[in-house]
């Protein structure tokens, strides 16, 4: 097997080369950022061309399309950006796999990863959240996931394409960027170990969510990859749901250092979902994948990751 993965550079496709080694895919090409970076192949979802010639490269089995731009915050200071790069996007390179299976070759399974936040803000009895329930987009980044779903699922109608949308959960682990909660949390506690002032800052830490390691993540896109049923939606979830309270309490008993909780207004979201949970039956039921990684283990992990960030910091 031969899979082609857009944003292999970041945070989960890092994590996903390593899965997709260990499952056995004999070809993976990683496809990068605008210039590329080591062995990764650039592609830039702005320009069609470059995804068109990574496939001609890759001859890919399973596209995994992870390339977004990921964070609420910053989809909410440049609304356009975000549009611009999930949305068209993603709509170039269902493109560019059409013009790829109009010169004569197989056109690859596409597996998206979506995310949770198209649910929106719900009432307690909807929770958890199965993939039937109608979506309800609260900021531009879960609008930009809700189109990109929407292009993924037309084009398979369409145009008789293969593929399969992972509606992600919160997901958690090493090498995540300082942008997002927890590691925000673990990198600044870190730095308090190592002498900086006892002072951690935070945003809305009542926000409860359904937390799940990025090793599992891959995992379960793998088994989306390989299993999964032809244009259809499955939660990647863990089905618990725990306050990022808990959480920091849980990351300051790691590192055990004395600290001052002080609330951040830049941190505080203007449309925060309050609780997020989903219900995992759909993709247990038809893949087997299922979570492993408890949550201590991803949190110590995470501060031993951001304990290794500082040192090279101070270097």
């Amino acid at each position: 097997m031969r899979a082609l993965v857009t944003g292999a550079d970041g945070f989960v496709g890092r994590h996903l080369l390593e899965a997709l080694a260990r499952t056995g895919y004999d070809a993976v090409l990683g496809a990068g950022g605008p210039q590329g970076a080591g062995d990764f192949f650039p592609i830039d979802l702005g320009d069609g061309d470059t995804l068109r010639a990574a496939l001609d490269v890759a001859k890919p089995d399973i596209v995994f399309h992870l390339a977004a731009q990921a964070s609420v915050h910053d989809a909410q200071t440049d609304p356009q950006t975000t549009y611009d790069v999930n949305i068209m996007g993603t709509a170039r390179l269902m493109r560019a796999i059409r013009s790829y299976r109009d010169d004569g070759h197989a056109a690859p399974r596409v597996v998206l990863s979506s995310s949770a936040d198209v649910y929106g803000a719900r009432d307690r009895g909807d929770y958890p959240l199965t993939e039937l329930l109608e979506l309800r987009p609260a900021n531009p980044y879960a609008s930009s996931k809700v189109a990109a779903e929407a292009i993924l699922l037309g084009e398979a109608r369409t145009f008789d394409l293969d593929v399969v949308v992972a509606r992600s959960f919160n997901h958690i682990g090493p090498g995540q960027d300082a942008r997002f909660a927890v590691a925000s949390f673990a990198l600044q506690l870190a730095r308090i170990a190592d002498g900086a002032p006892p002072i951690l800052l935070v945003g809305n830490l009542d926000a409860e969510r359904d937390f799940l390691d990025v090793r599992d993540v891959v995992e379960a896109y793998i088994a989306l990859a390989a299993r999964g049923r032809r244009a259809e939606i499955y939660n990647v979830c863990s089905e618990s749901a725990v306050s990022l309270k808990r959480v920091l309490g849980e990351l300051i008993g790691i590192a055990h250092v004395p600290v001052e909780v002080r609330d951040d207004e830049e941190q505080m979201r203007p449309a925060d979902t309050p609780l997020l949970i989903g219900s995992n039956a759909k993709i247990v039921s038809v893949t087997g994948w299922k979570p492993k990684i408890p949550l201590s283990r991803s949190l110590h992990d995470i501060y031993e990751d951001a304990k290794a960030r500082m040192a090279k910091e101070r270097v």
